[in-house]
């Protein structure tokens, strides 16, 4: 079969688990990007089957729920935040809050444009600020502190595409990783900007990343502690959890994961204190 760039496939090997699109196609090898996973792959065309039209619905159908399922939940956590923020800004008096509110600046950098897109979409419908980069993980390194100097985020999520081979080394070694090393470099380079934690929140991190050197390298949460895939989307709900936290209150870490899709396989971190500032009182503007 003829596969061309563009196409949605799955492998035949991995008896059709997920969902690929074709980025690429070199010396009879195929480079793959998870269409809902963050995980890039190799695989000889002979391995590949385009997928059907009909299961593709099937498949994104299944998707889009567990994404409106996540997306419910946090919509619920977020409320009941809201409600706790408005009880403590009025001391609990029976009076209509009138506050205002700073939000957090999220800088969000991505290795796929589809995925940033997806992404910048949930960030608008919580309600956060985002600027959104598209980059080739081997330049986020070299483009981050610059980019922390002009936006000056809040937070900032280092992602896009990411493999373990252990065909190149362990699961210890750096090496046998498709883009660890790229993410570690990055947030090095962001933590020589901003080194304390709790001023910039940084997660990093994308399909069977390397864990443990992100943590050290100074990432607040990270992907993946058991080296599996995570969802396209997990790193918002993450950003999202610690920019509508009161900046008095931690974020425990499995708080910041409960409603992620991935959970603490995908995802890991270390406590975190919150980012919102509530201020009072709010004056509206007018004539």
């Amino acid at each position: 079969m003829d596969i061309k760039i563009g196409d949605l496939v799955s492998r035949t090997s991995y008896n059709h688990d997920l969902l690929f699109r074709v980025i690429n196609i070199s010396d009879q090898m195929v480079l793959l990007h998870g269409e809902d996973m963050r995980l890039e792959a190799d695989a000889s065309p002979e391995d590949l089957v385009r997928i059907p039209e009909r299961d593709l619905e099937k498949r994104r159908k299944k998707m889009k729920e567990q994404e409106d399922f996540s997306f419910r939940l946090f919509r619920q956590d977020y409320q009941l935040m809201k409600e706790k923020r408005e009880y403590e800004s009025t001391s609990g008096y029976e009076q209509t809050p009138n506050y205002f509110q700073l939000p957090a600046r999220v800088l969000h950098l991505d290795g796929d444009r589809q995925y940033l897109k997806k992404c910048i979409n949930v960030y608008q419908q919580l309600g956060l600020q985002v600027h959104g980069v598209h980059l080739d993980e081997k330049e986020m390194p070299e483009e981050i502190g610059r980019l922390v100097e002009k936006i000056q985020p809040d937070i900032i999520i280092i992602t896009g595409h990411d493999a373990f081979s252990r065909n190149k080394g362990n699961k210890n070694d750096l090496g046998a990783y498709r883009h660890s090393k790229y993410f570690v470099e990055t947030v090095r380079e962001a933590r020589r900007v901003v080194p304390h934690l709790d001023q910039l929140v940084i997660f990093a991190g994308a399909c069977q990343s390397h864990f443990e050197s992100l943590i050290r390298a100074g990432a607040n949460f990270a992907s993946s502690p058991s080296r599996v895939n995570i969802h396209a989307l997990d790193p918002v709900y993450i950003a999202a959890k610690i920019a509508y936290t009161p900046f008095m209150d931690k974020v425990g870490v499995w708080d910041a994961l409960r409603n992620t899709m991935t959970g603490e396989k995908g995802m890991g971190g270390v406590e975190t204190r919150g980012l919102l500032r509530t201020g009072m009182p709010y004056i509206e503007s007018g004539d």
